[in-house]
């Protein structure tokens, strides 16, 4: 461990800080990171504007320079063009179209009392299995089950909370997604070994968006609500009314941005099976790259093997597998699929710009030495018991000030590794807690991406999906920091 002596001192708080900062105030996630590493190179520069200008610029640069971190980039490129493949081809909409048919057969049954408890609940494992892209899954549970939430009289506030809360907690819970790549690189970027391993490991410890499935089920099966969404069920169980008067909806059009080619026959297997061997050959390939150093046992080499190989493997063989079933249908030419592959990759290339500049403050946070000095200032009046639990708290403030999980993981990760272990305190608890934190702000703040679109694809106020989600997201995190005390204290 550095010395605190070797530090910056107070001054290793002003990147993170001055990205908190203006993130808050500009709710700019981008423009904030980089005028936080600005001021960081600014401040080793010894205040030359030029020089640290220059070695700011060097240091996006270097990014690169580590084949970890190119490999998640990569890999997260490789998921757009991925999920577009199996849109043009037919994919998402031979998906929709089987939930179509089950959600026929059930709007026949409609007058039992069954029948909403298993619309619900299907809506709800419809997000969870499309964890592979959080907006695909909100614009396809939205759109595709709000008029039969409708028949069934549903209140609008329901559906986008279900919406909503099956689509960042699989996203964070299943990490075979750009989501997870993200994450690794952020873990990367502390210098830990095997980062995707510890990812994994973090997820066990992730307890909010478990919880926020657990009590949704429990909801759904109870049928028990609490505060503004027990009043939206009331209305709309007296009055018919899907919506407040007043209310404003937000209304939204398209379930995918890349529409299936004219003339396809829409197959669910040109998405399951693309997927599926997406998520089951990561631990094969974790297994091939691992085992020179696992002794001949499977088992050790899947815990030593690359992560960031793995998922850049999987996924390349997953798009491949694509291609094949795109060309299978007579009407994708590789030609068109390619076209298709790189209109994918661009709507990934803001996340990939957004790893570069994380990955960046992940490593300049390490030069400043902002862990070691938070871990040893901390130690004079903080329990080590207490950092996984305040570590979650900080995360909720900023996620949900700034309505950002991901740049929320940028600040917060190159903050929680550090002052864990300076702290003596378990890392993957405290990944857990700052990923956790992530994804409570995304999951209820009115200023989320996902919160909008949740909204629109729902056809709800965007307020009133806010104010009836809020509480639901209190008691999970309420639950959440409780676990993580308890946790602490026990020295997990």
């Amino acid at each position: 461990m550095v010395d605190i002596s070797e530090t910056a001192g107070v001054f290793s708080l002003l990147p993170p800080l001055a990205a908190i900062g203006l993130a808050l105030w500009s709710r700019q996630v981008f423009l904030s990171i980089l005028a936080g590493l600005w001021l960081g190179y600014l401040y080793l520069s010894g205040g030359n504007p030029l020089t640290g200008t220059l070695e700011t610029l060097n240091a996006l640069v270097t990014v690169f320079e580590s084949a970890g971190n190119t490999r998640i980039i990569l890999f997260t490129l490789i998921v757009g063009a991925l999920i577009a493949l199996i849109q043009r081809n037919g994919g998402v909409q031979g998906f929709i179209n089987r939930l179509l048919g089950w959600l026929e057969r059930t709007q026949k049954d409609q007058v039992s009392k069954g029948a909403r408890k298993r619309v619900e609940l299907l809506a709800l494992a419809t997000g969870f299995v499309l964890f592979v892209e959080s907006n695909i899954s909100i614009l396809t549970v939205g759109t595709l089950y709000r008029p039969v939430f409708d028949k069934l009289k549903i209140p609008r506030e329901k559906l986008a909370y279900i919406t909503d809360s099956s689509s960042a907690p699989s996203c964070i819970l299943i990490p075979f997604n750009a989501w997870g790549a993200f994450i690794t690189g952020l873990v990367l970027a502390q210098g830990l070994e095997n980062p995707f391993g510890v990812v994994l490991q973090a997820t066990l410890y992730n307890f909010y968006p478990m919880l926020v499935i657990a009590l949704l089920v429990f909801v759904i099966l109870s049928g028990k609500d609490i505060g503004e969404m027990k009043a939206a069920e009331i209305r709309t169980r007296e009055t018919g009314k899907l919506l407040r008067d007043g209310a404003v909806p937000m209304m939204g059009g398209e379930v995918s941005a890349i529409e299936a080619k004219a003339g396809v026959t829409a197959k669910a297997r040109n998405m399951i099976l693309p997927v599926f061997a997406m998520v089951a050959l990561m631990p094969v390939f974790l297994i091939m790259t691992g085992w020179e150093n696992g002794g001949g046992s499977a088992f050790k080499a899947l815990q030593s093997g690359s992560g960031s190989k793995s998922v850049l493997y999987a996924t390349t063989f997953a798009c491949m597998l694509a291609m094949i079933l795109g060309k299978a249908t007579g009407k994708l030419g590789i030609r068109e699929q390619f076209d298709t592959s790189l209109k994918g990759m661009s709507g990934m290339v803001p996340l990939a710009i957004l790893m570069v500049l994380a990955f960046a403050l992940g490593t300049l946070c390490k030069e400043l030495g902002t862990g070691v000095f938070v871990a040893e200032t901390a130690k004079g009046f903080i329990s080590p018991a207490w950092v996984p639990a305040l570590i979650f708290l900080t995360s909720c403030f900023v996620a949900f000030s700034t309505g950002t999980s991901w740049g929320t993981f940028a600040v917060m990760i190159a903050i929680a590794v550090p002052l864990a272990q300076g702290m003596d305190t378990n890392v993957t608890l405290a990944i857990a807690a700052a990923l956790g934190g992530g994804v409570f702000g995304d999951h209820c703040s009115p200023t989320s991406d996902t919160s909008i679109i949740t909204s629109m694809a729902t056809g709800n106020d965007h307020i009133d999906h806010v104010r009836t989600q809020i509480p639901y997201a209190l008691i999970c995190g309420g639950m959440t920091t409780l676990l993580y005390l308890i946790l602490g204290v026990l020295g997990v």
